[in-house]
């Protein structure tokens, strides 16, 4: 019997507050149709006024985790978030060699609060171990000025990033532009060795976008999962995050979480 398409393993940290890390990952793969399965980096204390604390798992909880995932039910992507240090990328790093599913990477380095999610000293390691490694990559603007070394303030320096990202070894490179200054607009670049493309829309005023990377990076896991192409796994995403973003329920005194399950209710 043929497995189903849709099996997506994540591999991140949990939020307690459930607007981003694993929470938001398995939120935005079942959402979108497919099948969510975890391996755990590291427990966080948060809500929307931000990270109060991190507990990195044991490596050997983290591999297991993930083992027991591909041994038994497999999976048609692999979505990587929060790693933390040199030690889990590497760790990482050799799971994602035991599979021939695809990998979206989400090189997690900040919270949205500001709060460090990945060592200064695993930067490389990223560069060098999961950049090769990614069949898509998804970086805000700092995220890939740190692996690049190049500037991101406008669409040209997303460009230039993202062909510098490609040349390290990834496959395709959404690079995200909620962190450029840009007035009313947003706008998000993919960048194939096939050519490019733009997803703009307005910039939504709202304080509620905690986990809108973890969400985008997981909503194009769950497409690509399913055989899409990465242009249209990543445009279907891109429009699933934005509704999320309108219809953000307003919790917590700070940097809110994202309605995911608005496709269950409608337009």
């Amino acid at each position: 019997m043929t497995a189903p398409l849709g099996r997506v393993l994540i591999i991140a940290g949990s939020d307690s507050g459930g607007g981003a890390g694993v929470q938001a990952d398995v939120k935005a793969v079942t959402m979108l149709g497919g099948h969510a399965a975890t391996a755990i980096t590291a427990i966080t204390i948060q809500n929307t006024l931000g990270v109060h604390g991190v507990h990195p798992l044991p490596l050997e909880v983290v591999t297991a985790q993930a083992r027991a995932v591909l041994d038994d039910i497999g999976t048609d992507a692999v979505k990587t978030g929060m790693l933390g240090s040199v030690e889990v990328v590497e760790t990482v790093a050799a799971l994602l060699d035991t599979t021939p599913a695809p990998a979206v990477v989400d090189p997690v380095m900040i919270a949205k609060g500001g709060h460090p999610l990945l060592e200064d000293r695993a930067v490389e390691a990223v560069r060098e171990l999961m950049v090769p490694r990614a069949g898509l990559l998804t970086p805000n603007a700092p995220e890939a000025e740190a692996l690049t070394g190049l500037t991101v303030a406008d669409l040209d320096g997303q460009r230039r990033a993202g062909e510098a990202l490609l040349n390290l070894g990834a496959q395709a490179v959404l690079m995200k532009g909620g962190h450029v200054a840009g007035g009313e607009t947003v706008i998000d670049l993919l960048v194939t060795p096939n050519g490019e493309t733009l997803l703009e829309g307005p910039r939504i005023g709202t304080t509620s976008t905690h986990g809108t990377g973890c969400t985008l990076a997981s909503a194009c896991a769950a497409g690509i999962a399913w055989g899409k192409p990465v242009e249209v796994a990543v445009a279907e995403a891109w429009a699933y995050v934005a509704e999320a973003i309108r219809r953000a329920p307003g919790l917590g005194g700070g940097h809110g979480p994202l309605d995911h399950a608005w496709p269950v209710r409608g337009r």
